[in-house]
């Protein structure tokens, strides 16, 4: 039987282990890119699936004053659908992992939602 020191020491060691495992997910995250869009395609928000803005894209024939609602508008719903996205690729990267790990699906990591 293991003492209870070589228990902590297993412990500690995993959890470690899940910790890097975690770091290695976010800057895997902060890699991927998605791309939201509205109206269209007249606005587009690129992403990282962590949920960094990477940049915006207007549609000129959107840059008229009288326009300045309907570009506010597009602007929210492309930053939306692009964080939907993340969050999806985020959640499929994460299954993944902790298949890998030999989580059960749906187990939920200190920290990471």
């Amino acid at each position: 039987m293991k003492s209870m020191e070589e228990m902590m020491q297993a412990a500690q060691q995993a959890a470690e282990s899940i910790q890097k495992q975690m770091n290695d997910m976010q800057v895997k995250l902060d890699a991927i890119e998605v791309e939201g869009t509205a109206g269209g395609g007249l606005v587009t928000v690129r992403a990282t699936a962590k949920g960094r803005i990477l940049g915006v894209s207007i549609d000129d024939s959107l840059m008229k004053p009288e326009e300045k609602g309907i570009v506010e508008d597009l602007v929210t719903a492309a930053f939306n659908d692009a964080r939907d996205k993340a969050d999806r690729v985020s959640a499929e990267q994460m299954k993944e992992m902790q298949g890998s790990m030999g989580l059960p699906p749906g187990f939920n990591l200190p920290g990471m939602g």
